[in-house]
């Protein structure tokens, strides 16, 4: 529906915090439970594509997302899903989808009738036409007769996927949606995430996994004690970690001589060499990028790799 994608301020286009072409929208949303607060003035907005939504056990991650999708409502502060609240408008949730971090199935549904009954709720027209297209796109087909109860953890997570797909909803929210699953269940879970948001889908995925939600997710939102803690691509986040040096792998075939060259460069900050590798602790990466290639011809050694040791999600995530 794009008539009902919200727009951001032109203002805050530039914030990270903020997609240029929001489905949902939060406002300075605060959410306590008695002396407990839970989330604390949090603001930011979620358009298409896949947003990871990160913090630690207790940083209010569940409770956010149990606000976007109107189980819950805020104590202070507004959401607006597709341009409506959640709670005051509940005919939007029929194109949202929400796959739950507990074990949220009727184990005496087969897979094909619990599929098909969130189908039906949903008012999809044809629900078990929909539910044999929702099990196969998780790959579920091959045992849709089987009762849910009798799932392993991983086959029940994708029974909930399949689920929240039945009525091809325009946005997607996902509370720890791997859990359970094995290698190649997670790799097929993390295609389909990204295949939907490539078709236009928002698809907002809270996961401990950092190194799956760095395959999927363009854009991450970080909690903390409620707050949020940061927000951007990874690459973005740390760019912005001035005050910390870059650390660089670097391989050659004279650790020793590019290591003590590298040393007395002054935009280095510590140089160690490990197993023939030289790991390099630099302020000015760029600088090392324009430096080091004639720094290795002129010393007559072979360069043959340079990575970047700490730009992955979890190396952020821990700064």
């Amino acid at each position: 529906h794009p008539d009902r994608l919200g727009q951001v301020p032109e203002a805050a286009v530039t914030d990270a915090r903020f997609a240029t072409e929001s489905t949902v929208e939060v406002s300075d949303v605060s959410k306590w439970f008695g002396q407990k607060v839970a989330v604390s003035e949090l603001s930011c907005s979620f358009g298409p594509g896949v947003t990871g939504l990160l913090g630690p056990n207790g940083a209010g991650k569940t409770t956010f997302l149990r606000m976007l999708v109107g189980l819950l409502t805020p104590s202070e502060g507004s959401i607006r899903l597709l341009g409506e609240s959640p709670r005051s408008d509940p005919e939007v949730l029929r194109r949202v989808g929400f796959v739950h971090e507990d074990e949220s199935v009727y184990e005496v549904f087969t897979a094909r009738e619990f599929v098909t009954f969130n189908a039906a709720l949903f008012g999809v027209p044809d629900p078990a036409s929909a539910a044999d297209q929702a099990l196969e796109t998780v790959g579920l087909t091959d045992v849709a007769q089987r009762k849910v109860g009798t799932f392993s953890k991983g086959m029940r997570q994708r029974a909930k996927v399949a689920a929240a797909l039945a009525h091809d909803p325009l946005v997607l929210f996902l509370d720890e949606p791997l859990n359970g699953t094995d290698p190649v269940q997670r790799a097929h879970l993390i295609d389909l995430f990204s295949n939907l948001a490539e078709r236009g889908h928002t698809v907002i995925v809270s996961s401990h996994v950092l190194h799956e939600v760095e395959r999927m997710a363009d854009r991450v939102i970080a909690m903390v004690d409620g707050r949020l803690a940061a927000a951007g691509s990874v690459a973005d986040l740390r760019t912005a970690m001035t005050d910390i040096p870059r650390r660089i792998r670097i391989d050659t075939s004279a650790p020793r001589k590019v290591g003590a060259a590298l040393l007395i460069q002054d935009w280095v900050e510590a140089v160690k060499l490990v197993d023939g590798t030289v790991h390099v602790e630099v302020r000015d990466p760029v600088a090392l990028g324009h430096r080091l290639p004639a720094l290795c011809r002129d010393l007559g050694a072979r360069l043959t790799r340079v990575d970047p040791e700490d730009e992955s999600l979890e190396s952020v995530f821990r700064y």
